[in-house]
């Protein structure tokens, strides 16, 4: 798993919650040593958390320390992407680039840092607690060997899925990139009800969050389809149908469709406004 981990140092750029994520995962996963990793973090309270949670000693500046990285993470904001990658660019020797940044293209990428090895990835939330699912793509210029490592970097953090086309990645971050948010936001609708049936705040907390959890893993321990597993809960003329029926007439499942195609489009565009820097 880890054999291309080890050959060199990886280094971040910022230190945020994403970024630890994935230097958590690269430490209990991975099996890294903390000086395997060098992390470029202007902001002290950041430095101060990444050495006591890891033992990461963060950089406030670019130096030549990242000339000695074979993997370099990008993981900043996307709006500062352009600047930074314009301080970058003098120190980078012959690094694998991976960004995790949302709607900067990789080819955009590309031309800021004068490099083709370029992979752009779109991890979602839940790898803070290792269960992220991570769109991945590639440029040509990225070889087997290096699709290999980013895949196994953001493999510390969870699930990964390569596309064929970069312009896909649109979709990977309509559907599990912000998808995350399409749960908490069906989660917020079934608390509410639970509160008006009666339960406290914590109850309806527990009765939501446990039904997530446990449907999402007998969804992933089956090879039923979402469609099969929810019949075999929906008995004719029975509560689970009187719930649905409901839904279905106030186009619920059509509003989730539209909604996903919505943030597609706007990841879309965004990559077209921030590569316009």
């Amino acid at each position: 798993m880890d054999t291309l981990l080890r050959q060199g140092k990886i280094a971040f750029i910022g230190g945020g919650n994403l970024a630890q994520a994935l230097i958590g995962g690269l430490l209990e996963r991975a099996h890294l040593s903390p000086d395997q990793l060098l992390v470029i973090e202007p902001a002290e309270a950041v430095q101060q958390k990444l050495l006591q949670a890891f033992h990461v000693r963060a950089e406030p500046t670019v130096s030549d320390k990242l000339k000695q990285a074979s993997v370099v993470i990008l993981a900043v904001k996307p709006q500062i992407m352009h600047e930074v990658c314009s301080q970058l660019r003098p120190y980078l020797e012959d690094a694998l680039i991976v960004s995790v940044a949302a709607g900067i293209r990789a080819v955009d990428l590309a031309r800021w840092l004068g490099t083709q090895r370029v992979v752009r990835t779109m991890p979602n939330t839940p790898a803070l607690v290792g269960a992220g699912m991570t769109g991945l793509a590639a440029l040509p210029g990225a070889n087997a060997d290096d699709r290999a490592l980013a895949q196994q970097l953001l493999q510390a953090v969870g699930d990964t899925l390569w596309v064929a086309q970069e312009s896909q990645l649109d979709a990977v971050t309509a559907v599990s990139g912000s998808g995350p948010a399409y749960v908490f936001y069906a989660m917020e609708a079934m608390q509410t009800a639970a509160r008006e049936l009666g339960f406290s705040e914590e109850e309806a907390r527990r009765l939501s969050t446990a039904t997530f959890y446990g449907a999402a893993k007998l969804a992933a321990s089956s090879t039923d389809s979402a469609k099969t597993l929810r019949e075999k809960v929906t008995s004719p003329n029975g509560t689970t149908f009187a719930a649905i029926t409901r839904m279905n007439q106030a186009n619920v499942a059509q509003g989730i469709v539209q909604g996903i195609h919505a943030a597609a489009t706007r990841s879309t565009e965004l990559g077209e406004e921030l590569g316009k820097q």
